[in-house]
């Protein structure tokens, strides 16, 4: 959230309202927001698709004597806030007791100053948002006439949030961004393959729609002729958007509510050598580039920048403050929220890799035998959490005498996820920014299993 306005005086004056209603014995934290998207999908030149919406509401919690009730209405009418407040006073009564229970307190970290809204996104017109996502797509049957498009997408988002509690947070601001997408088709003979391609920005003007097409294009069309590769163990080199896919697990595995309830492989290894000495994984919102960057988490405290493994080594899990107090420790201001209509979580929210100096092209010039894993399929079902287990379909390129070989389908890649993380060799200096909460980059790791025929 960042960059004051008017409109942002009004949630937060809501929300100070409810907290000013609190009783003696109580905690109350009342959390406003309004936001909007628009989703536009196109097949063929004309609109498949199309959303604009908005939504505005408040949620409220009370804490009383370890208990906690929640409850939430989709409109900001005064008469509505307060039967909110209301209801979740009653529902005080049907929660059970809880030791942990409570609301954040300020810790004194201030926030970072970042510009997360531009008012270039704020104003673009409908039309011109609809004559990117035709754009897109007709770039990226240019590219190649093998190549057609199953859909192509524009969208982008806006959030104003206030919040406040009795125990003296109250913070306010707003955010936006787009990103757009492709979805492509190859065509050879009877085979047909799959890519995407996508860009995202703070404004319209920083996307790259011709980057997103070239990338879609690319993808389908390299792997036309793939075959089922030999088994073998060998070193993969993992494309960006499966390097952000790859971290979201890890960072899975670092939520301190995981942690605290016994279901994280890392559990009790704080100090450890966990990876290799190259790996420095970070959580931080407070780099604008990130699409998920914030300068508050989902309680109202600063966001900051959290190192996690810094040269291989874990140096700590992310918290809220209830899994902070659960675990003995401070919140590491990584609350997480869906919006209005739900209490705050844990986790991560801007995980990036420290990146290295080297192009992918330069990376696998160093490889005699291995993999590029250009998509992965049924990744998050693949991993177990608790065990480190890990296995998933890929598909991708054989990297042959150091220069990329022949395309290759329906294998399987293996190993343990403490494995892949201390045999990683190096990290690509690639870093490309996803419409989620990881960030890509190229990624090699030496000595996985790859099962084919």
């Amino acid at each position: 959230m960042s960059d004051p306005h008017p409109l942002l005086d009004e949630l937060q004056s809501l929300a100070d309202k409810v907290v000013a209603e609190a009783t003696a014995g109580e905690q109350v934290e009342a959390y406003v927001s309004r936001g909007g998207h628009t989703d536009v999908r196109v097949y063929d030149g004309e609109i498949e698709h199309f959303v604009s919406a908005q939504a505005e509401g408040i949620g409220i919690r009370v804490i009383r004597d370890g208990r906690t009730g929640f409850a939430y209405a989709g409109t900001l009418d005064p008469d509505a806030i307060d039967e909110v407040l209301a209801e979740a006073r009653d529902n005080v009564a049907f929660g059970t007791v809880d030791e942990w229970a409570g609301l954040a307190e300020p810790d004194g970290v201030e926030r970072t100053a970042q510009s997360l809204w531009d008012d270039a996104l704020a104003e673009h017109p409908t039309d011109a948002k609809i004559a990117a996502a035709k754009e897109l797509e007709r770039l990226t049957t240019a590219a190649d006439p093998r190549v057609r498009v199953d859909d192509a997408n524009y969208a982008d988002g806006w959030g104003e949030v206030a919040v406040a509690t009795t125990t003296g947070i109250r913070e306010h601001g707003r955010e936006n961004g787009c990103y757009v997408t492709v979805s492509s088709l190859a065509d050879d003979v009877d085979e047909t393959q799959t890519g995407f391609g996508f860009s995202v920005a703070r404004s319209p003007g920083g996307l790259d729609l011709a980057r997103a097409a070239g990338d879609a294009a690319d993808r389908a069309t390299r792997l036309l002729g793939a075959t089922k590769p030999r088994s073998r163990r060998l070193t993969v080199v993992l494309d960006p958007y499966v390097t952000a896919q790859f971290l979201s697990i890890v960072g899975s595995t670092l939520n301190g509510e995981s942690v605290v309830k016994g279901r994280s492989l890392f559990r009790d290894r704080l100090g450890e050598q966990v990876a290799a000495p190259v790996i420095g994984l970070v959580d931080d919102p407070t780099d604008p580039r990130a699409y998920t960057a914030t300068d508050v988490d989902g309680e109202g405290l600063a966001a900051r920048r959290n190192v996690l493994i810094e040269d291989g080594e874990l140096r700590r899990f992310v918290h809220s403050s209830y899994s902070a107090r659960r675990a003995g420790t401070v919140s590491t201001a990584n609350a997480t929220r869906g919006g209005f209509a739900g209490s705050p979580g844990v986790g991560c929210l801007a995980l990036s890799l420290r990146p290295g100096t080297r192009a992918q092209a330069e990376l696998i010039a160093d490889i005699d035998d291995g993999l590029l894993v250009q998509e992965v399929s049924g990744l998050h079902s693949g991993v177990n959490a608790v065990s480190g287990d890990f296995s998933t379909g890929a598909s991708g390129m054989l990297i042959t005498n150091r220069e990329i070989g022949a395309p290759v389908r329906e294998l399987t890649i293996a190993s343990t996820l403490q494995r892949m993380l201390l045999d990683v060799v190096e990290v690509g200096g690639d870093v490309d920014w996803l419409p989620m909460r990881a960030a890509g980059v190229s990624l090699v790791i030496s000595g996985v299993m790859m099962s084919g025929t």
